[in-house]
């Protein structure tokens, strides 16, 4: 039989051993945790991270920045952070989204917490738009729910059935709670080409009239972007109830790419494949890439985008 001192040791012990592996902080390095408090993010290293991986967008950057550091300082924001990125493919909404994922639920885009949406893969059919509005409700107030520093991630939104994106209206306003869940510690990114003509249009303008590429504030670009993308039918946004109650914080304008940026993305992926940098591929790549207008071949009509099966071509090199 046992003494009974040693079955109050062994007891002891297993309640330690079963407190230790249970507490936090040893659990949520195994298992990833949403954070407790929501993500208190590293302003240096967003910082940096967006200086040396993203290219011409001086705008995006100052703007998400700002935006998403005073959201996550705030202890009681008002609502969620809502964000609409703009501009032609290949200029860095994607990339730009995936960074901020990764500073916000450090897996990125393989967390649990961060959801992307796909209009062509998640909400195809014009017929089922009631269904994906009831679907899109259930999946986002569940995954609130879990974590509500959530984050979700629209892409394809100028493919978007007009209508579906408006079941996400509630979750974006200025409600305390909806039906006993809080959003307000939320993230919602959308990502669209459309406004992408609007904005080409005013950097060209700029470029005519001789001034700076960095001049361009987002008081130049912003108006033209929220009634351009209400009033635009191949938008998910058209006539939108969540751009008619104010509920996007910014829209954020990307530039289209110089042939000076494409070079800089040919460099990083470059050394993002363990190459070193040769300047004669590089030139050869973004020289290779098509450019407008058709005169001037100022602007990449892909930006970056193919930069990546251009260098396949040259690895022997």
């Amino acid at each position: 039989a046992l003494e009974p001192l040693s079955v109050g040791l062994a007891i002891g012990v297993a309640s330690a051993l079963t407190g230790y592996l249970s507490h936090p902080r040893f659990y949520c390095s195994y298992v990833e945790c949403c954070p407790r408090d929501g993500p208190r993010l590293n302003a240096t290293a967003l910082k940096a991270q967006l200086d040396s991986r993203l290219f011409g967008q001086h705008l995006a950057k100052d703007v998400v920045l700002k935006a998403v550091l005073g959201f996550s300082n705030n202890p009681s924001p008002k609502k969620p952070l809502m964000l609409s990125l703009h501009g032609w493919a290949g200029t860095g909404k994607n990339f730009l989204s995936q960074i901020l994922a990764e500073h916000v639920h450090p897996a990125g885009l393989r967390s649990k917490f961060v959801h992307l949406f796909l209009a062509t893969l998640h909400f195809p059919h014009h017929d089922q738009v009631k269904l994906y509005k009831e679907q899109l409700q259930n999946w986002i107030r569940g995954n609130v729910s879990a974590c509500p520093s959530s984050v979700f991630i629209f892409d394809e939104m100028d493919k978007m059935h007009p209508g579906v994106i408006d079941a996400i209206k509630p979750f974006l306003d200025y409600y305390e709670e909806v039906d006993g869940v809080s959003y307000r510690k939320a993230i919602f990114i959308f990502l669209s080409n459309a406004g992408g003509d609007l904005i080409n249009k005013a950097a060209l303008d700029f470029w005519t009239s001789g001034k700076r590429r960095e001049d361009i504030q987002l008081k130049d670009l912003e108006p033209l972007l929220s009634v351009g993308v209400f009033n635009n039918k191949n938008s998910g946004l058209w006539h939108s109830s969540i751009i008619d109650r104010n509920l996007i914080d910014y829209f954020v304008p990307f530039l289209p790419l110089e042939h000076r940026h494409v070079k800089m993305c040919v460099r990083a992926e470059m050394a993002a494949r363990g190459y070193a940098v040769d300047e004669d591929i590089v030139q050869a790549v973004a020289d290779e890439m098509t450019y407008f207008p058709k005169e001037q071949k100022i602007y990449s009509d892909k930006g970056c985008k193919t930069v990546q099966a251009k260098l396949d071509i040259h690895e022997d090199l």
